[in-house]
């Protein structure tokens, strides 16, 4: 039975994400109403999965660990939507390509959502969703006092069309985006400017994801092309990360690979254009892996905000007084895992 709060609220959260997510679904749970903004067309943030002809690929986060107890009682609600990945196949690569470490150990399962990444934020999500809870292709552009109530809040979003809204009757806005996001909303709105201050010292880098699907490597007598790992930590200037996405559970067949560009190569061409980016990194996925075929599929993503290097170093922020909050996997650092945590102990610390 869930606990009923002596004071239930109505709580904006902009964001969906896992944070965000993680953070409704508490509050919720909990008693409170929510509604849940994002300006994307779907759930799941970086937890992402991009669809093709040829099968799907975990174009943002590729897999996630879990250490919290709070995290892993939380897998346990969506057993249903997730699958060990054996990773032992993991390969540390020189400049050259040639593997400098074979199986790298590991302590930790390594654990993806299926059929893709994304289905665990949209599982958690359901019950938003079904309470008409979750505004999607809704951009937070301003917060301000509510013009009815000055202990309330209300919020302008814009729609993928330019179409503006406003949504009223707020009594917390919590901000479960990234760093820059959440500091460019707090100063455009006139608040939190303390905040500011703390936000300024995160760092994130960004990355560049490339997508590549081979299917004439599906026919009888050859399941696989290249090198026989499925995954690899690179230090190919270009490259930091390489998956054979149809080597993890509940995926197609046909052979997919996802290559994530360092942060430091990602920086220097953040403002390419995808065709140059792209090929600059199926030149280097070519002299890391072997595989020179010509893919049947290219495709590419920037993320502008993908690994934190310099966390906030608390899990969240959040104001009592004023009813604002904010969190994030940038609070703790990158991993999918901090993003839940974050999420979940802003809305403790709300409810």
């Amino acid at each position: 039975m869930r606990a009923v709060p002596r004071s239930p609220k109505h709580i904006a959260i902009v964001g969906a994400g896992i944070a965000g997510i993680a953070c409704a679904r508490t509050l919720q749970r909990a008693g409170h109403q929510v509604t849940v903004f994002e300006k994307s067309r779907g759930l799941g943030g970086r937890m992402a999965t991009r669809d093709s002809a040829f099968g799907s690929f975990d174009h943002g986060a590729q897999y996630f660990t879990a250490r919290d107890p709070r995290f892993l009682l939380a897998l346990q609600t969506m057993p249903q939507l997730i699958k060990r990945w054996s990773a032992n196949t993991v390969q540390v690569l020189d400049e050259l390509g040639r593997v400098a470490a074979a199986s790298l150990p590991t302590h930790e399962s390594h654990w993806v959502a299926t059929p893709g990444m994304k289905s665990l934020v949209a599982g958690w999500a359901q019950p938003l969703v079904q309470a008409d809870q979750v505004q999607l292709q809704s951009r937070v552009t301003r917060v301000e006092r509510d013009a009815l109530n000055a202990r309330q809040w209300q919020l302008h979003s814009e729609a993928l069309d330019g179409a503006q809204h406003v949504f009223s009757g707020f009594d917390h806005v919590l901000l479960a985006i990234p760093h820059a996001q959440a500091r460019t909303l707090l100063q455009n709105s006139k608040l939190a400017a303390p905040w500011c201050q703390k936000i300024d010292a995160v760092q994130v880098a960004p990355c560049w994801a490339l997508m590549l699907a081979f299917p004439q490597a599906v026919q009888p007598g050859l399941t696989t092309l290249g090198p026989q790992w499925n995954a690899a930590l690179s230090t190919h200037h270009r490259i930091a990360w390489l998956a054979r996405e149809s080597s993890k559970p509940g995926r197609s067949a046909v052979e997919r690979w996802t290559v994530q560009a360092s942060p430091a190569w990602s920086q220097e061409h953040l403002h390419d254009d995808a065709a140059r980016a792209e090929a600059k990194l199926i030149k280097a996925f070519a002299e890391v892996t072997g595989i020179r075929a010509e893919p049947a599929l290219v495709d590419s993503q920037r993320w502008l905000y993908a690994k934190t290097l310099v966390p906030l170093g608390q899990s969240h922020l959040w104001d009592a007084k004023t009813g604002l909050g904010v969190c994030g996997d940038w609070c703790l650092g990158h991993r999918i895992e901090d993003a839940f945590v974050s999420g979940l102990e802003l809305a403790l610390a709300v409810a």
